[in-house]
């Protein structure tokens, strides 16, 4: 007889990546586990979580607290909230011409004895204390060996060979292929704090990651939003959270736009205009083409169903597993993205003057990325800004966001021989 948990749909959340950003995922899940479950009677249930980037720092905490939902919330936003931005990222004077002689080929300096993170413009070390002492990593083995969490899983990319790397912990055995895709490699692993900091390694900013005897940077370069391994580990239902707002068409003829392109010409020739825009093409967002594809899927079975009958997914299936590894199946997704613009945000946060920085040299630092790009566009600064204030705002942004889907929401969440946890 199986278990309650294999009877029913297994539901997954794919957490993207984007730095500070990160804090508007917290407040989506505060908001499932505070008002949907208080209208659902019960505490959501979330069988695999995955993540990139900070959405994997988001993962390992949601996963390492799963025994205790409304606790989970609770503490996760009162972390973000709480950020310092110079308790993370050392911006001293000696970082800074550091950071200068590195841009301009300057070799970084050589790693202490047992270090495990290289290069990068900036010193992280305040970040890896963080995430090393607010997520208890223990409890992330004692969630799944008691089902409370099926399967985690972070995505980093591999320095030397430019491939995702899925590192995963598993309840049960994980498939032996995981994927035809040659830039795509899974690996069983007890997720501890260098898979999440390798996979939150934002390129050339921060320092990568050496796991093992390789190093590895950002999931994000390859798999922002890391939709793929939730499905492989057994999702058939699936809440995305995106962390990049769909700016309207740029090619209408309106104030707005007229506005914004006036923005981008007196922006383009500053460097950190430039490296803004680098940062986005490196941290590309797929989630709309993966949806699209999804739902392609979800229509090609239905009208196979309805044209063959019921046989018809089994031996397509039964020809699939050999050629690819794995069946399809109908994915249910519910799709969560920021409604402002988290750019526009961050700049309009530095200009209103509530940023936490005390020393000078960040605050001329900040101010200058502020001005540095187009003030809708302003994402540099948005994945750095790890002010608690501005976390403050998005995660009220992220309730928000996810109160418009709550009918979405319940309905992805309302799956028979579901656990009853109490709100």
């Amino acid at each position: 007889m199986k278990a309650p948990w294999q009877a029913r749909s297994k539901i997954g959340i794919v957490l993207s990546g984007g730095g500070s950003r990160g804090a508007y995922e917290a407040g989506i899940i505060h908001y499932l586990r505070t008002d949907l479950a208080k209208r659902m009677g019960r505490q959501p249930q979330i069988d695999i979580i995955t993540g990139t980037s900070v959405g994997a720092i988001n993962a390992a905490f949601m996963a390492a607290t799963q025994e205790d939902p409304r606790g989970q919330a609770e503490q996760m936003v009162a972390a973000w909230r709480k950020l310092e931005i110079e308790e993370l990222i050392s911006l001293r004077a000696k970082d800074v011409l550091r950071a200068v002689k590195m841009m301009f080929g300057g070799e970084p300096p050589p790693p202490d004895p047992g270090s495990f993170r290289y290069g990068g413009f900036l010193d992280t070390g305040g970040l890896e204390r963080f995430v090393v002492r607010h997520i208890p990593w223990r409890g992330i083995d004692r969630n799944l060996r008691d089902r409370k969490v099926q399967a985690i899983s972070v995505s980093a990319t591999h320095v030397g060979t430019g491939h995702t790397v899925v590192f995963l912990s598993s309840a049960e055995p994980v498939p032996r292929e995981w994927s035809r895709d040659p830039f795509v490699r899974h690996r069983t692993a007890k997720i501890g704090p260098r898979h999440v900091l390798a996979s939150a390694a934002i390129p050339m900013l921060f320092p990568s990651v050496k796991i093992g005897d390789e190093f590895f940077t950002d999931g994000g370069l390859r798999q922002n939003t890391p939709m793929s391994p939730a499905i492989r580990l057994g999702a058939d239902r699936l809440l995305l959270i995106s962390l990049r707002h769909l700016a309207p068409d740029s090619t209408k003829k309106t104030v707005e736009n007229e506005v914004l392109e006036k923005q981008r010409t007196e922006a383009y020739p500053k460097p950190l205009f430039l490296a803004g825009k680098a940062l986005n093409a490196l941290m590309l967002d797929h989630t709309e083409y993966d949806l699209q594809r999804m739902q392609r899927i979800n229509l090609i079975l239905e009208a196979g169903h309805a044209s063959f009958g019921d046989k018809f997914e089994t031996m397509m299936n039964h020809e699939l597993v050999r050629l690819r590894g794995a069946p399809l199946r109908r994915i249910h997704a519910v799709h969560i993205r920021p409604s402002e613009d988290i750019g526009a945000m961050a700049s309009d946060f530095v200009n209103s003057g509530r940023m936490r920085v005390k020393g000078l040299i960040a605050q001329q630092l900040i101010s200058r990325l502020a001005g540095g790009e187009a003030r809708r566009e302003n994402d540099l600064l948005s994945y750095l800004l790890f002010d608690g204030d501005f976390a403050a705002d998005l995660i009220d942004l992220g309730r928000r966001d996810a109160a418009k889907k709550e009918d979405e929401l319940a309905a992805l969440f309302d799956v028979k021989g579901t656990v009853e946890q109490p709100a």
